[in-house]
């Protein structure tokens, strides 16, 4: 089991189709599950095994095709799908990220950044602002991991996410990992940058894995979500219970899949941190 009852109901798993029949079957001790959202839109058998599953465990949706960055406007389509998800699913969260993925009208796969302007602030709130609208609840909005930074960029990312949150309302869904690669990939503190947010407006934690890949004689971390939690990223997760006090927590790993068991560990890890940190009383009411 999961160590230190409140803090187990915190902790929750990215549900991946290889292992939901296990799920179903064993009914493991987690505290909830994440899904992505664009894989549960249409017919067939996924859904049907979320209206399942969704009957033993609260439910995350965390989407990556909203495009909250797109320049030519939200896809009221696709925005009315993920409602329609949402309505029926009835999710205890519902996440999206700071990126765009849409330009003239074709999806790219891809979570492409943009500059932290001015401008692009005001956008990103208008698409933030419509979205909650539609929700009819606030929308937990992810810090992406970087590679490289735009010259017309004028606002620091975890002031960008600050003022997003003061001026919509919406919730950070503060990704540990991501902060990691994209602060060591422009040589800047972690630490740092936890310091920036506001911790009322951070309302979910994602724990996961990342690789060390060489070019042009340097080490840059990519963000695979394909490996345990690091230790560096687990001693950041402490900071920021410190920081924030105790959130749902996430561990998140979408390539080389391993087994069930093997995320549940890790779970269990995110456990025992948390009731330590609430333990040694650094960490904050979840009200705070």
């Amino acid at each position: 089991m999961i160590p230190g009852g409140a803090e187990a109901a915190l902790v929750g798993i990215g549900l991946r189709a290889p292992h939901a029949a296990e799920i179903l079957a064993t009914r493991p001790p987690v505290g909830w599950l994440e899904v992505h959202t664009e894989n549960y839109l249409g017919g067939g058998p996924a859904p049907r095994a979320l209206e399942r599953i969704r009957r033993q465990y609260p439910i995350a949706l965390h989407g990556v095709g909203l495009s909250l960055g797109s320049a030519e406007g939200l896809d009221r389509r696709h925005l009315a799908r993920v409602v329609d998800l949402a309505r029926r699913i009835d999710p205890m969260l519902v996440s999206e990220h700071l990126s765009w993925s849409i330009a003239g009208g074709a999806y790219l796969n891809h979570l492409l950044p943009l500059p932290y302007t001015e401008e692009s602030l005001g956008l990103v709130a208008a698409h933030v602002t419509e979205a909650q609208e539609a929700f009819g609840r606030p929308l937990l909005v992810e810090n992406p991991s970087s590679y490289l930074r735009f010259r017309d960029s004028t606002i620091p990312e975890p002031d960008f996410l600050a003022e997003l949150a003061r001026r919509t309302g919406c919730l950070l869904l503060c990704d540990l990992n991501n902060v990691f690669v994209s602060c060591r990939n422009f040589d800047e503190d972690p630490g740092a940058y936890l310091d920036r947010l506001p911790p009322a407006a951070v309302g979910e934690i994602h724990l996961a894995g990342h690789s060390r890949n060489e070019a042009d004689g340097r080490v840059i971390l990519i963000d695979d979500h394909g490996s345990r939690v690091s230790d560096d990223v687990w001693a950041l997760y402490e900071r920021a219970l410190e920081r924030f006090g105790p959130r749902p927590t996430l561990i998140e790993w979408d390539t080389d899949l391993p087994a069930l068991a093997v995320l549940l560990d890790e779970a269990r890890r995110a456990g025992t941190v948390l009731a330590r940190s609430r333990a040694g009383g650094g960490a904050r009411d979840l009200a705070a």
